[in-house]
């Protein structure tokens, strides 16, 4: 039984899928988001401050960058549980039948992704520094700086877990399951996770021509989820791409303001960078991945019908 058919097991009825969509959203954006919103609240001196705050800047309120990351990954954690509590629940079936197709979830193919792609992603967030020194300023503060290394190893993961899950597996089978076939799952995931990042203040300041880079990346990550039956090395890429993005180099208009190693003080701009990774680094990843893991059979792994394992076809 391969990944996509993982979706067989249990109850699979569509209004389930709604049923848990609306808990996980609900779970993610109101009781996720709460301990933020009280904090910030709390640390308002008036009801103008907290909505400046909510609207533009945290910091208005006093808030650290640290305390502002953790406590918005903390509203991916609750996400995470929701989800794992909706397919257990709702689907009854184990978690795991969402993350990978193996007995159990093979770290090597994780850490390899995680090692692979960090040694990339590094290379070029260095030659873009190096292009270009003067628009970066050295901004290291051994306290905050170790803080948000901890922070992003030990929990960004809960981040990048829980959109992995939720597109490369819960949504991916459901899809495949309802139009019997892999690529318009495929193609439906990487647009909605695509889209999701449209809020993100990347997309306000350089224009949807990002989405490229959004939607490209979710093709990347789920053409390598069916290509190796799991969910393992999109987890990893993920993981190492956004513990990269929050401590090396911050911005005024990113999604993560941090206190990275540099701050970047160039006008907004559309990144050379973007497109080089979507139409340059993926496509030669899938190449390594592939001659790494014996990949074969493209056609009916990224193409091909899905076809229920419980159904005894006539001979």
């Amino acid at each position: 039984m391969d990944f996509i058919q993982q979706g067989f097991k249990g109850k699979r009825a569509w209004y389930l899928y709604g049923i848990v969509t609306v808990l996980v959203f609900t779970a993610w954006q109101f009781i996720g988001m709460l301990p933020l919103l009280v904090t910030m609240y709390i640390m308002s001196d008036d009801t103008a401050m907290f909505s400046e705050a909510l609207e533009k800047d945290f910091t208005v309120v006093g808030m650290d960058n640290n305390t502002y990351f953790i406590l918005v990954i903390f509203s991916f954690f609750v996400a995470l549980a929701s989800l794992f509590i909706g397919v257990r629940k709702f689907h009854k079936k184990p978690a795991k039948t969402i993350i990978t197709s193996r007995h159990d979830f093979d770290w090597m193919r994780f850490w390899y992704a995680f090692k692979v792609f960090g040694i990339v992603s590094v290379c070029i967030v260095g030659i873009g520094i190096l292009l270009a020194p003067e628009h970066y300023i050295w901004n290291f503060k051994p306290g905050p700086f170790f803080s948000l290394l901890m922070i992003s190893i030990c929990f960004l993961p809960l981040q990048t877990g829980f959109e992995e899950l939720l597109f490369r597996g819960y949504y991916m089978q459901g899809f495949a399951m309802l139009f019997k076939n892999k690529w318009a799952a495929l193609l439906l995931t990487s647009l909605i996770f695509g889209l999701m990042h449209g809020a993100n203040p990347e997309v306000a300041e350089l224009g949807y021509i990002t989405m490229v880079f959004y939607i490209g990346t979710g093709l990347f990550f789920g053409i390598v989820t069916l290509m190796d039956d799991g969910t393992e090395l999109a987890l990893g890429l993920h993981t190492i791409n956004n513990i990269i993005a929050a401590i090396f180099v911050t911005t005024d208009w990113t999604v993560f303001k941090t206190d990275a190693l540099f701050i970047d003080t160039s006008e907004p701009s559309i990144l050379t960078e973007m497109f080089i990774v979507v139409f340059v680094v993926y496509p030669l990843l899938l190449v390594v991945f592939a001659k790494k893991f014996g990949w074969s059979n493209w056609k009916d792994k990224l193409f091909g019908k899905v076809v229920n394992p419980n159904i005894k076809l006539p001979v």
